[in-house]
């Protein structure tokens, strides 16, 4: 098992995709303040295509389990944040709660293959302030899971990627597709054998 620590700054062999203006690492891990305007979707239903969101990842080519706590208080409308898998810009998987309002959020994930987007959530109450992610892959199937405090993990879907050959990226991720921005704070990243 590798665990990430951030007192030294960003460990190796991580590296920013789409790098944020602000943020800071420390013994207590990484926080990410995002920029409004930030997203990752590609055309399904909305149209538009955005790839611009805040990612930590790293490369991985075999099988794998990464995981991760994210603290968070949202400040608008869509404001999301936890776990990345991507190949490049038209296939990826993203896996968050995500704000609606002050008593609406969505619980779930983004799985984008061949440049189209789908969303699978389960509505949840918006006051949630921390939770643990999950991702297993598999060849090229994906498990993801979530965690209210870090023992018990539910699963919240299981996708393929076919694109996923050899080396995939993952990581941590933060956006705020419309105007506003807010700070999240993630610790306990570990990668392990699945």
């Amino acid at each position: 098992m590798t665990s990430y620590v951030f007192d030294n700054g960003i460990p190796r062999p991580f590296f920013w995709f789409c790098e944020p203006t602000v943020y800071r690492t420390g013994e207590s891990g990484l926080t990410i303040t995002t920029e409004p305007a930030t997203d990752f979707w590609q055309r399904t239903h909305y149209g538009f295509q955005r790839d611009n969101g805040h990612a930590l990842l790293r490369s991985v080519k075999e099988d794998f389990c990464f995981s991760a706590r994210v603290r968070f208080r949202y400040a608008g409308q869509f404001d999301q944040c936890g776990l990345m898998v991507r190949i490049d810009g038209e296939n990826w998987i993203k896996q968050s709660l995500e704000y609606e309002d002050a008593s609406l959020g969505r619980l779930g994930s983004v799985v984008t293959n061949h440049g189209y987007s789908d969303w699978a959530t389960t509505d949840t109450a918006s006051d949630i302030s921390a939770l643990w992610y999950r991702v297993v892959r598999q060849r090229r199937d994906f498990f993801l899971y979530h965690s209210e405090d870090g023992q018990t993990y539910r699963q919240m879907r299981i996708t393929h990627l076919p694109a996923a050959d050899a080396d995939v990226y993952v990581g941590v991720y933060a956006c705020s597709p419309q105007t506003s921005s807010f700070r999240c704070h993630f610790d306990e990243l570990a990668l392990t054998r699945p």
